[in-house]
């Protein structure tokens, strides 16, 4: 049997599974509605509107945003997990690793139990203070939906930052100490360096997935931060409109194939 036979069963089921699917979501795209216009109507008219502009911003905005976030955060927390010393760092890195697999909407969740409002810190405030409502209502904003997001995937930033720090010969750390280098020299001279390929993939991974974020932003019950897969959910479920839902939807995997690409790029690079 040749052995190009065996690569059939994959890509017939890939096609079937993901590429016909697509493939119908574009074609939809071009198909103007009720049989008349340009097959590039839709995207026109998308294109036009002032809310996929505000949506594509919001977008970018929070994905840049979450991504620099999880980048400092991740960073740091990384730092003190592999190079400070303390009892159960071992099980925090394990713990690392099965926070991965948590669903997005279960860590929003977890936030709305605390800070949402009707959440343990507005209950505390109003038992303490005997007002009507905490003062705790962020959660419903762009910025809870930023904090939740940094939240989700700042590990995925880790992940990568502790696999480059167990790499790191730590002969280096002893030297540059010996020489009387600072903790934060010894950092930005010896640590960040070796870390940047890591930084890069971890970053670019998380870039790609706030891009396609969903769950989060509708958990948190932001009514006011429309996303993309927000925008999609909205103009097919809630306005039926679907030659324009397919259209935002090809806008966003088109971004979000170009930067997983990158992604793919910086982390054949880093080897991570």
């Amino acid at each position: 049997m040749p052995s190009w036979l065996w690569a059939v069963p994959p890509v017939a089921v890939l096609a079937l599974v993901f590429l016909y699917p697509l493939a119908l979501v574009v074609q939809q795209s071009l198909t103007p509605e009720n049989g008349g216009g340009g097959a590039f109507d839709a995207y026109a008219s998308v294109f036009a509107s002032h809310g996929f502009r505000e949506a594509l911003g919001t977008t970018v905005w929070l994905a840049v945003g979450a991504t620099v976030g999880c980048l400092v955060l991740g960073f740091a927390l990384a730092l003190v997990i592999a190079f400070v010393p303390f009892p159960g760092a071992k099980g925090v890195a394990k713990f690392i690793d099965v926070f991965l697999s948590f669903p997005s909407f279960l860590i929003t969740l977890a936030l709305l139990f605390i800070y949402g409002t009707v959440g343990m810190a507005n209950g505390v405030w109003s038992g303490l203070t005997g007002a009507t409502e905490g003062p705790f209502h962020f959660l419903a904003t762009t910025w809870g939906v930023l904090l939740a997001e940094i939240t989700y995937f700042t590990p995925f930033v880790m992940r990568p930052l502790l696999a480059a720090f167990s790499q790191l010969d730590t002969a280096q750390l002893e030297v540059a100490s010996s020489l009387g280098a600072r903790p934060a020299r010894i950092i930005r001279r010896v640590i960040l360096p070796e870390a940047l390929p890591a930084l890069a993939a971890g970053g670019s991974l998380v870039l790609v997935m706030c891009l396609n974020e969903f769950g989060i932003v509708l958990f948190t019950g932001a009514k006011d931060v429309t996303t993309l897969p927000m925008l999609v959910y909205g103009k097919a479920i809630l306005e039926s409109d679907y030659s324009a839902a397919c259209v935002v939807a090809v806008v966003n995997i088109t971004i979000s194939v170009g930067l997983f690409g990158l992604y793919r790029v910086v982390s054949k690079r880093a080897g991570a």
